[in-house]
């Protein structure tokens, strides 16, 4: 499965402790240029920084179609439009994102994506995680992620908790 990811569910992953979840579903993880820079330089200290440099399941990659990545760029930040451009290039069979508009885009262009809620639901699906509440209260109390009460409360139901 080739599998491409935008930043936030590596940094919001790496955040909890549950980056590995993403080796654990998908084996490796393709991250284009814009996303290694912004994890790991910028990101310099922060969740997910050595973890993009060091894990052997975590591959950057140049994206080629710079025309495609200008045009998204209009809508998207550097990151998610290489996350979406790097995807279409290689053919990928899922895009991890979170963010709205990229995921509005991502669909408008065909690709397949899931982001964190969707990871968390799998792994409890595969039995990689026991529970998604304490999961998901972390990434909303440590790692600042957002997520509105009602699809918090929908996601817990999906997953029968």
């Amino acid at each position: 499965m080739i599998v491409v990811s935008n930043t936030s569910p590596i940094i919001n992953l790496a955040c909890v402790g549950q980056l590995d979840l993403l080796r654990q579903l998908y084996g490796q993880l393709i991250i284009p240029q814009a996303v290694f820079t912004e994890i790991a330089i910028a990101g310099a200290g922060e969740p997910g920084a050595k973890e993009v440099q060091g894990f052997d399941w975590i591959t950057p990659r140049s994206v080629t179609q710079g025309s495609l990545t200008k045009v998204l760029r209009l809508e998207l930040d550097a990151g998610e439009a290489e996350a979406i451009a790097c995807a279409l290039e290689i053919n990928a069979d899922l895009l991890l994102l979170d963010e709205r508009r990229a995921r509005e885009t991502a669909q408008r262009l065909g690709l397949k994506f899931i982001g964190i809620l969707g990871v968390l639901t799998e792994a409890k699906r595969r039995q990689l995680i026991p529970r998604i509440r304490p999961v998901l209260d972390n990434l909303r109390h440590q790692a600042g992620f957002w997520v509105t009460d009602a699809l918090y409360q929908r996601v817990l139901a999906v997953a029968g908790e």
